[in-house]
């Protein structure tokens, strides 16, 4: 398609006025035939193909900065309601500072009882700090029992959640609170359709999620419950009338809410995020505390002199030893921790496994191996290291998921290096040798699945070598790769694999060559294709021949028997038939053809069997079994190899027996001199000239001398008899 004609069909196609049913209309009236009908036709897919390609293009130019952008549009949000959370946490704070001034003036006012209870109160000694100020609505008081402000929340959360349903060992768990909680509307995240109503229950370390029930007023069915620190929250951009929206990101999952209103769900954002910064600041100074160094306890008091025991004038200090300085306990080992990196490592874990960032996912993995290399592991770290674990088996489960057969299989084998690859550095390498092979074995499978069977057996035998052992060596090279320097045990379980794969291309195969009852010579073709497709596998030091022969020994062995079972019945049906009269051959063109026939088949000399006539001193018999003997040794050696020996040289034995049987019997029998003579001379051609033939091309194929051959022809040799006797031959 010229350059001109492709720029104006596409300015044409691209024209706000387009319209494809006026279009074809006026293409069909102004085409002349068939013939323009197609060329149009490709001219419109070659620019449907041009434009798709140049759309994956810049899909993939711009594929990393669609995710780029998306991460720092998610932090500058979650930035922003962290910025208005402060603000609105400053704002209460400071009104709350007149209300807690003024109680404490009234209470501290002279002369009045409150203020002397104040003073009693503040005189007698007490475990902590003064008294603050009262916590807010969604404040969160420190657990414990003496705390009474823990009572209200608790008994709220307690209240509620005996209103849901199979939720009564969160009853059971000390210091749960319940910090906010509402009605919303669950919607699918694909289609957006409406899914359920539910009621969210947020506590100070998770979320609980139950749905609604229509037939109990205000009581609910527990759903789902979310760990604070494996959950992401997403704002949704309003698009009417799917507005107010949140979506919650739980690995492998994500679920999106509809609040009532803009308000509610700007409360459910802020406070979903502050609870989970309080929730990391909680867990932070609990690790800051546990890996701080204990302070040394105090010395203990010297004991008193004991009464009327020493000199009590003397001074303190002296005539007795001084007290043994206490040892200083052990320092345990510390780990910072507090790093803003490894406080985020969870949620950055969870980004990229949601975003499919693999190599992210596992490069933050490597960093954190290295940081805790060579140092101790107290419980912090411990804690830490099982929270990363979580995530780790969370990856594995996805990439595990990305090489499973369910998955797409087009790519061929380098669309699953990226998988392998990372689960290689997880320490996966076993599971990613196995899961690799299972996805290649499905896709070798499925391509020859959906092979068509159509044409000569030849032409499918083509096709299937090609997309099999193609698909094998693309396999191989890529399997030596992406394991190249692990475990050398992945490489006996590729052999081991390839084996089994080979095993499922004979299956069809086979079906197609020796099931369908194909000639020798069309067997020994494919056969001949197959090796020569198997030794390509020896540019990548793989050698499958002996397999292939393995598999196929039975087919071959079968196919070998019965077509000598059809030589032999042909021939005793000629031999049945046979009046043994010379072949007239009638044009010299004839002849000609016949003595290029035996000399394709090794029989180089008939010059003692004819003359300058069109006659031959040969019997219609002898010479079909000549050429049919010699053409299945030809085809016979075709397929050979050693298991192959004994059937081929026995099925030779049993073929060449009919003949000459044949001929000795006819020889005893018949009375007439010339018909016995011509008989002699069929004997000797086949004697001195056939056998021999057989004899040196088997020897030949074989590369070695065939016993059972010479003992036949020595034991057929003619001998010298009687001419009126009627015994002559063996």
């Amino acid at each position: 398609m010229s350059d001109s004609g492709a720029s104006r069909l596409r300015r044409q196609l691209e024209s706000g006025g387009f319209e494809a049913r006026l279009y074809v209309k006026q293409l069909s009236q102004q085409s002349d035939g068939d013939r323009d009908l197609q060329e149009h036709r490709q001219r419109v897919q070659a620019l449907a193909e041009e434009t798709a390609q140049n759309l994956k293009r810049n899909v993939y130019q711009n594929y990393r900065q669609f995710i780029e952008t998306a991460r720092e549009i998610s932090y500058l949000e979650s930035e922003m309601y962290q910025l208005s959370h402060l603000l609105t946490e400053q704002k209460s704070r400071l009104e709350s500072i007149p209300l807690a001034l003024l109680p404490a003036a009234a209470a501290g006012a002279p002369g009045s009882p409150a203020g002397e209870d104040a003073a009693a109160a503040a005189a007698a000694p007490g475990p902590g700090p003064g008294p603050g100020p009262g916590p807010g609505p969604r404040a969160r008081a420190p657990p414990g029992p003496a705390a009474p402000a823990d009572d209200g929340p608790r008994r709220t959360l307690t209240t509620l959640l005996e209103k849901v349903e199979g939720c009564r060992a969160l009853l059971e768990a000390p210091g749960q609170r319940l910090v906010y909680n509402g009605d919303l509307v669950e919607y699918e995240a694909d289609q957006m359709a409406q899914l359920q109503r539910v009621h969210g229950f947020l506590m100070d370390d998770c979320l609980l999620v139950a749905t609604w029930l229509p037939q109990r007023r205000g009581a609910y069915r527990y759903d789902a419950l979310y760990p604070l620190d494996g959950l992401a929250v997403v704002n949704v951009k309003d698009n009417p009338p799917m507005k107010d929206m949140f979506k919650l990101l739980m690995f492998p999952e994500s679920r999106i809410f509809q609040a009532e209103n803009a308000k509610v769900k700007r409360e459910w954002l802020e406070v979903l995020e502050e609870t989970k910064r309080a929730l990391g600041e909680k867990r932070r100074r609990e690790q800051e505390l546990a890996a701080a160094p204990r302070a040394p306890p105090p010395p203990a008091p010297a004991p008193a002199p004991a009464r009327g025991g020493g000199n009590p004038f003397e001074e303190e200090g002296e005539g007795r030893p001084p007290p043994p300085a206490p040892a200083d306990p052990p320092a345990e080992p510390r780990v910072d921790l507090a790093l803003e990196w490894i406080q985020e490592l969870p949620e950055d874990l969870d980004v990229c496994i949601a975003q499919r960032d693999f190599e992210g996912a596992v490069d933050l993995l490597d960093k954190l191996s290295r940081y805790l290399e060579d140092k101790p592991s107290p419980a912090p770290v411990q804690e830490l290291r099982a929270r990363v674990d979580e995530r780790v088996r969370q990856l594995t489960d996805v990439l595990v998921f990305e090489l499973s057969p369910d998955r797409s299989l087009r790519g061929g084998p380098r669309a699953t290096r990226r998988a392998v690859s990372q689960l290689i550095r997880l320490g996966q390498g076993t599971k990613a040798c196995e899961l690799f092979l299972r996805n290649r074995a499905a896709a070798v499978h499925t391509a020859i699945r959906q092979l068509r069977i159509e044409g000569a057996t030849l032409l499918y035998i083509h096709k299937l070598c090609h997309v099999f052992f193609t698909s094998l060596l693309e396999t191989a090279r890529e399997f030596e790769t992406d394991f190249a320097g692990t475990d050398s045990g992945c490489y006996s379980a590729f052999v081991v694999w390839a084996r089994s794969a080979l095993g499922v291309f004979v299956d069809a195969f086979s079906k197609q060559v020796f099931d369908s009852k194909e000639s020798l010579s069309t067997a020994a073709e494919c056969v001949k294709v197959a090796k020569e497709h198997c030794q390509r596998l020896g540019d990548i030091g793989l050698d499958l021949t002996f397999v292939v022969h393995a598999l196929l020994v039975k087919d071959i062995q079968g196919a070998l028997r019965s077509y000598k079972e059809v030589i032999i019945e042909a021939t005793k049906h000629r031999n049945s038939e046979e009046m043994w009269r010379r072949m007239n051959l009638m044009t010299p063109e004839a002849l000609s053809k016949l003595r290029e026939e035996m000399r394709s088949c090794g029989v180089g000399d008939l010059a003692p069997y004819t003359g300058d006539d069109c006659w031959v001193d040969l019997s219609y018999t002898v010479v079909a079994f000549t050429k049919q003997t010699l053409g299945f040794l030809e085809e016979a050696l075709r397929l050979y190899f050693p298991e192959l020996h004994m059937v081929l040289l026995e099925s030779l034995v049993e073929v060449i027996l009919v003949a000459v049987q044949h001929v000795d019997y006819s020889l005893r029998c018949e009375q007439d001199p010339e018909k016995k003579a011509f008989i002699r001379q069929n004997a000797s051609f086949l004697h001195e000239t056939v056998l021999p033939v057989v004899e040196r091309r088997f020897e030949e194929g074989v590369g070695k001398p065939a016993k059972q051959l010479r003992e036949l022809r020595d034991s057929s040799r003619l001998v010298r008899v009687n001419p009126e006797s009627t015994t002559s031959v063996v």
